[in-house]
Order: C-alpha cells, then structure tokens, then sequence
C-alpha cells in the first residue's frame, strides 16, 4: 500500500532532499494514524468481549502509537521548512525532537499499563475465548508487522531517526499481541488465570520500545559522530584529486538529515600554484556538495615535499606513534623549524576518544625517542581527538 501511494504523490525518489523526505513522513505518518486507530477500535471491541485486560491495554497502546504517528507527521512538515533569520541552518533537528516526543508517549503508556496490568493480578477475572476476538489479534499481528517493514524500509532509504523508532515500536507491538494471543489459548485450556500477568509483559515490551527509541532520537540531538560510510565517501572523493596529499581534522556537524556540515584540512604541497590549488579546493567543496549531499569548508595545509630531513623524520616518527600507541593513533601538519641551537619538531598527534593515553605520556615518550638522534630536536606536540570514528 505504502509503494503505491508513494507512487501516485511521490514523482521525485531523491531520497536526500528535504522536500521528498517530508512527503514520505507525511504519507507514513497519514497510514500510521489510520492503521493504529483501526487497531485501537477493533482491540477495544475485542478487549471488552473478552474481558481482557491484556487485549484492553494493548488497544490503548495502538491509540498511542496513532498520537506518535502524528507527533512523527508533525515533526517532518516542521523540519522540511526553510532555513530563516532565526534558524539559519535549517529546522531538521525538528525531526530528532519529534522521535524523542513520541519515545516518552511510548514509555508513559507502557507505565500506565504496568498499574493497570497490576491491580488484575491482584484481582484476575474469568476471559473468555471468542472467534472474533482470536480474528483481530491475528490480524492486528499481521498489521503491525507491515508497518515495521514499511517503516524500516523507508527509514534507511530517507535516514530518519523517527521512522527508525516507529519500526522498532512496531515490532514490539506485533511480539506484544502475539503474547497476548498465546495467553488466551494458555487461560482457556490450563484454566490459568495470566491476563494480568500477559499485560506486565506487554508493558515491558513498549517500554522497552520506547527505550529504544529515546537513544536513537537523543544521540543526534547530543551530537554523535558521522557514519563510517559517509566519513570513507568524503575521504574518498576529495583524495580522488591528485593535488590533495592527504586530509585531518574531519568534523560534520549534523543539523538534521539533509542539513550537514563539513569541514577538514586538505595537505597540499607548499610549492604549488597558490591559486590553482585554491581552485581545486573550490571544486572539490562542490562534488561535496553534488555527491554527499552537505556544505563543505576545506583548510588547505601546505606541506614540504622535497626536504628530505623533514620527510624522513616524518615517516620515522609516524611510525614510532603506530608501534607505540597504536593504528588509530596518527600524526599531521608535521614540519621542522631549525635554530642555531636546537630543531623544533612540530606535528599534532590525532587520539580517538576512549583511549586511555595521556598527553603527558606522549610527550615524554617523544621526547625520549627523540633523545635518541644525535642532533638536538625540540618536540612540540598538539593533542587533538578525532571527531570521525
């Protein structure tokens, strides 16, 4: 059904652009909102023929996730406005806020559920096994995992946050009534009186969905590092040019999905034509742009390449900091300034985070290596942690 509609009012499949991807939050957030209040109304019917608490509970969840479906619909036709005075990079983090919004509808009904689901332990009741109400559960299943699917599917195509959450939301709903139905068969043979007892277990599994998707909308919001796909397709598309030497000091800062933000240091040799390299600089900001989708801003670093002292204590320290502390552990902006009485060695040293290495520790090891040349070198060492994975 979701293809189809699709079809018909989504003509354009640029899944990075802010417009498409609002039209398909909105298609998603529209079939949400009528599938879960079909499933609330069929549930309650079923719930109050049955007597079940469990069935009950599990229809009031199908109303919440119709509010999350519109809260998700909401967000997206926020975030797709255009960057203002106020906001000049967009409103896509709106998006972000819009997936936590319906994480805490999700988790508050799963504790309503969990007292509700209580007070029938506490005081259990006779449930009755009826044909209609096995036809719903069943169906309700079959449902909600369509709209997992649906929602997984283009949530990875358009990279959105919310929808990932709906699809995990979506899942536990469809193991939650499968529980459910599993129990009426249980209460009905063995005569076990484990409605109150099913309800818990449902509420634990929306709560934990709403878990779940607190941590996927709270991380982008906090500020989480790029993909390792996206960071690999930067790293190879502005190496593709043979006037870049290498690159550091990678940062993306991520306004929202379509909204990102790049900036890095790009090598380049000190001798070459100040205004041809600028020129390939510019050009390589707009493949970025083309091609990933992102505002790009690139620091040209100039290096010396024909100093043989300089590269080779440069490969030699490189890789003194590789067998030392380790692969993740790099070196850039690396050059020699020579005195009358001792050589500065200056060069940042890139350590990611979760390392247990000290600046102290690298300096004094450094300093140590370097101790073991004959000439006089000075070491002057910048610390910096890596923004990438």
């Amino acid at each position: 059904m979701i293809s189809l509609l699709s079809r018909i009012f989504i003509k354009n499949n640029n899944y990075s652009d802010p417009a498409v991807r609002a039209s398909y939050g909105i298609l998603c957030g529209i079939v949400g909102i009528m599938l879960n209040v079909l499933l609330f109304a069929f549930k309650l019917v079923a719930g109050s023929i049955s007597g079940s608490v469990a069935i009950t509970a599990d229809a009031f969840n199908n109303l919440s996730d119709a509010g999350s479906s519109f809260v998700t619909l909401i967000g997206f036709k926020l975030a797709s406005q255009e960057p203002d005075k106020e906001h000049p990079f967009g409103h896509g983090r709106i998006e972000y806020v819009a997936g936590l919004i319906v994480s805490f509808i999700i988790m508050l009904m799963g504790f309503e559920l969990v007292k509700s689901s209580f007070e029938k332990i506490l005081h259990p009741e006779n449930v009755s096994l009826n044909p209609l109400t096995l036809v719903i559960l069943s169906l309700s299943v079959a449902v909600k995992l369509y709209m997992a699917f649906y929602n997984k599917n283009i949530g990875e195509k358009i990279n959105s946050s919310a929808m990932k959450a709906t699809f995990h939301d979506c899942l536990s709903d469809s193991v939650a009534t499968f529980a459910v139905l599993v129990s009426i068969f249980v209460m009905h043979f063995f005569d076990l009186k484990i409605d109150g007892y099913c309800g818990v277990l449902v509420a634990l599994f929306i709560f934990r969905a709403g878990i779940f998707s607190a941590m996927e909308t709270i991380n982008p919001l906090l500020g989480q590092p790029p993909s390792q796909e996206f960071v690999k397709t930067i790293h190879n598309l502005v190496m593709s040019h043979p006037e870049i030497l290498g690159i550091h000091d990678m940062i993306v800062h991520d306004y929202g999905p379509g909204r990102v933000m790049v900036s890095l240091h790009a090598e380049v040799d000190e001798k070459a034509d100040l205004l041809k390299t600028h020129d390939v600089i510019d050009n390589i900001e707009k493949n970025l742009c083309e091609k990933c989708g992102c505002t790009a801003v690139i620091h040209m670093d100039p290096i010396a390449r024909e100093d043989e002292e300089t590269n080779a204590m440069r490969d030699a320290m490189a890789s003194f900091i590789k067998d030392t502390f380790g692969e993740n552990v790099s070196i850039h902006d690396f050059r020699m300034v020579k005195g009358e009485t001792h050589t500065n060695i200056i060069f940042d040293v890139v350590i990611p985070y979760g390392t247990k290495i000290s600046e102290q520790e690298i300096r004094e090891k450094v300093r140590d290596y370097l101790d073991s040349f004959e000439k006089r070198y000075f070491a002057v060492i910048t610390v910096d942690r890596s923004y990438t994975e």
